[in-house]
């Protein structure tokens, strides 16, 4: 496996500790960091302000009453150029226009698919040019694109 020459700093928003585990080793073994962990929006405030996360995987349904929604437009206010991309059973949930987020990796993922997803991010962050096809494993969103329009 070929590694990023500079990892991501990312923030998994999961309230399930097995998926958020596998997840951080997914993402671990990909050659990039985990910078964070929280299971509700109540967790990611009061994550500290210079966290700053590249990438965000954020659920749709976390603890405490809470959402992915929720989360993400937190993430967008106090992390402007954070990508956020929703890891979720319940796509449905999301609004069409994604509400801002970047992308969407169904549940349940495979270790492959998220691999090739965060690989497709990141050629989308650190390179030039047209923004390249996504792989199977990620709906993009609108707002993908227009990271490099």
């Amino acid at each position: 496996m070929t590694r990023p020459a500079t990892p991501l700093d990312i923030l998994v928003v999961e309230d399930e500790f097995l998926i958020a585990m596998d997840l951080g080793m997914i993402i671990e073994d990909a050659g990039h960091r985990v910078i964070g962990s929280a299971a509700s929006l109540q967790d990611v405030e009061a994550l500290p302000g210079d966290s700053r996360p590249d990438l965000a995987f954020v659920d749709m349904q976390l603890a405490r009453d809470t959402t992915g929604l929720q989360v993400n437009a937190l993430i967008q206010a106090r992390w402007p150029g954070t990508i956020v991309v929703f890891v979720t059973a319940n796509p449905k949930k999301i609004p069409d226009d994604f509400a801002g987020a970047h992308g969407l990796i169904a549940k349940p993922f495979t270790s492959m698919g998220v691999t090739a997803a965060l690989a497709y991010l990141d050629r989308v962050m650190h390179e030039t040019g047209p923004v390249p096809a996504a792989p199977g494993s990620l709906v993009a969103a609108p707002a993908l694109a227009m990271l490099r329009a």
